[in-house]
């Protein structure tokens, strides 16, 4: 149990997606900072002088009961802006990549040889032997 545990952890995609999360968490918060520090504002502006923001208050006076457009049009723009970074940068390459390996332009990853095939075998069974 403890081995294929081991073995689905150490796999190359468990690694890669490790990776890509904490890397798509960062850069998230990047274009969060950019969209509520610049393009909120922007939005804001657009609103009348004496309005804290661009929506309205259902209940005059009180605060919990605003309704902030702008920080729904902030967070869509902040959506899109995650997306079209994902797909351009990662998705687009890779599907690019994919197809030049189909077609034979691109080598795929090296396989490894019968003789370094065979010394993995015979290290393995020496290690069996004496554990």
């Amino acid at each position: 149990m403890i081995k294929g545990f081991k073995d689905f952890i150490l796999r190359g995609n468990v690694v890669d997606l490790a990776v890509a999360v904490v890397i798509g968490t960062a850069f998230a918060a990047i274009v969060s900072s950019f969209t509520d520090g610049i393009v909120q504002p922007l939005i804001n502006a657009v609103s009348p002088p004496d309005s804290t923001g661009l929506g309205f208050s259902i209940v005059s006076g009180k605060e919990s009961t605003y309704v902030d457009f702008s920080a729904v049009i902030t967070a869509a723009i902040n959506f899109l802006i995650v997306a079209a970074v994902v797909y351009f940068v990662i998705v687009l390459p890779l599907n690019t990549l994919k197809e030049r390996r189909k077609k034979g332009e691109e080598p795929g990853p090296a396989e490894p040889t019968d003789v370094e095939l065979l010394i993995e075998i015979r290290d393995l069974l020496r290690t069996q032997q004496r554990g």
